[in-house]
């Protein structure tokens, strides 16, 4: 699923990466908690998460997560949205909740990392 699919699935809005929108996401993973983002999102894959702090940036960059969904309209402050655009790392924002989210781009065919995508 290409970004921008989830962009549009999720009525969010782009803070950050709005020129990297064509990438191609291969799976998705959701967490609040930094050892379960670091332990099951990989690479490829996006990040749902309500946690909007410079800290979920720091740890997506390291999981080599491709870009980070905000959930439940928690918008990032400046310094966070700062950080993502300096890692190069796209950040949506939606007012969806994390299982809304998750439920709406299960629908729409992108996959959970379990191994099953």
């Amino acid at each position: 699923m290409k970004l921008y699919e989830i962009r549009d699935t999720l009525k969010a809005e782009v803070l950050s990466g709005e020129e990297q929108l064509d990438q191609t996401i291969v799976a998705a993973g959701s967490a609040d908690r930094m050892d379960d983002i670091l332990a099951s999102v990989t690479g490829e894959s996006v990040l749902l998460t309500g946690l909007a702090t410079d800290e979920v940036v720091r740890t997506a960059k390291i999981a080599g997560v491709r870009a980070i969904v905000f959930v439940r309209g928690r918008k990032p402050g400046k310094t966070t949205i700062g950080l993502a655009h300096a890692y190069d790392l796209p950040v949506l924002l939606t007012r969806y909740s994390l299982f809304v989210a998750s439920g709406r781009l299960y629908i729409n065919g992108l996959r959970g990392l379990d191994g099953s995508w």
